[in-house]
C-alpha cells in the first residue's frame, strides 16, 4: 500500500507544479507547443502542470527549454 503524502509534502507538489507552468507560460508557448519540444505528449505536460508525475528529469527539461537556470528552479516566491 502506498504511503499518503503529508500536507506538507502536497503543498510541496502543488508548488513544483505551479513553477512548472509558470516557466512555460513565460515562454510564451501553449502546453501542446511545450509538449513538441520536450518530446512528449500533451497531456504529459497538462499531469507535469497539476501536480501529477514530474521527476527531477521534467523539471531540468522545462529549464533547459525556457533558459531557466536549474538552481533558479526552486529560488521562485512560489516557494516561500
Amino acid at each position: 500500500m502506498a504511503d499518503k503524502l503529508s500536507k506538507e509534502d502536497l503543498k510541496f507538489r502543488t508548488q513544483i507544479a505551479a513553477r512548472l507552468r509558470e516557466i512555460r507560460e513565460k515562454t510564451g508557448k501553449s502546453q501542446t507547443q511545450f509538449s513538441y519540444e520536450l518530446n512528449v505528449d500533451s497531456q504529459s505536460v497538462s499531469r507535469y502542470e497539476t501536480g501529477n508525475g514530474a521527476s527531477v528529469y521534467v523539471i531540468k527539461r522545462y529549464c533547459k527549454l525556457a533558459g531557466v537556470p536549474l538552481e533558479d528552479f526552486f529560488k521562485s516566491p512560489l516557494f516561500k
